[in-house]
């Protein structure tokens, strides 16, 4: 089996990756933690479970790097389609995983807070300091959260475009996206929306990374063209014999 065979597992495995880290640090972890509106019975409960905090700052890390190794892997799959489309989609996760990475600062420094508060009797000073830490994490979710919609939005698009995967799932991957980019721009604008326009891309990174790793690929994955592009041809196939050759031939 040559590296091509290869190249499908290794998108679903890149999907399943992202969906299981992203899932389980940022959502799971962070529920286990942080009590809403109460930033004082949040700062307790890290307090409380410090290597839950430390669990979640690692997972979140992992969760930066698995961005980056999707989103090359994408960028390698789909780059004979658009090269600058899938550049700039590389591009965005790039980002996407530096914002996350440097939230986690904000992480680092709510716990040592926390700690603190926790052990001098619960000071409002303490409790002013948590809340900005608090407020920056939930920011730089939110800010994050721009370059990802962009990015997947690019190449979803090629995915539909190449017909890789089902295109039922692209356009999935699409509709869902936007609607988090909605929810997303209008949140950075100061207005929050309902989080159920997050809700309908939740479940897809898993539904397509499992379809990826059970199906692999369409005849067309490696190197595929978009409808009614001339395929490449294979060097031998067009090659023009040398001057030897015809000489040769024309001997005969």
């Amino acid at each position: 089996m040559n590296s091509d065979d290869h190249a499908p597992r290794i998108l679903g495995i890149a999907f399943l990756l992202q969906a299981v880290t992203s899932l389980v640090s940022g959502v799971v972890l962070k529920v286990a933690l942080i009590v809403p509106g109460n930033i004082s019975e949040s700062m307790i409960s890290i307090a409380n479970h410090p290597w839950l905090m430390r669990a979640n700052i690692f997972g979140e890390m992992i969760t930066a790097v698995g961005v980056i190794f999707l989103g090359a892997v994408l960028f390698l799959t789909l780059r004979r389609q658009s090269e600058i489309m899938a550049l700039v989609g590389l591009g965005f996760y790039i980002l996407e995983a530096a914002l996350l990475a440097a939230s986690r600062i904000a992480a680092l420094s709510l716990l040592r807070i926390s700690q603190e508060y926790a052990t001098a009797g619960h000071p409002t000073d303490l409790q002013t300091g948590g809340n900005l830490a608090l407020a920056f994490m939930n920011s730089g979710y939110q800010l994050l959260m721009l370059p990802f919609c962009l990015g997947a939005i690019l190449f979803y698009y090629l995915f539909y475009k190449t017909a890789m995967i089902p295109r039922a799932l692209s356009l999935w991957g699409l509709a869902a996206v936007s609607l988090a980019l909605i929810g997303t721009v209008s949140a950075l604008a100061g207005h929050e929306l309902s989080f159920a326009l997050y809700l309908p891309y939740l479940p897809f990174e898993f539904v397509v990374g499992v379809w990826i790793l059970v199906r692999g690929g369409r005849p067309d994955w490696n190197g595929a063209t978009s409808e009614g592009a001339v395929p490449r041809l294979h060097e031998d196939a067009v090659r023009l014999p040398n001057s030897q050759e015809f000489g040769t031939r024309s001997r005969r």
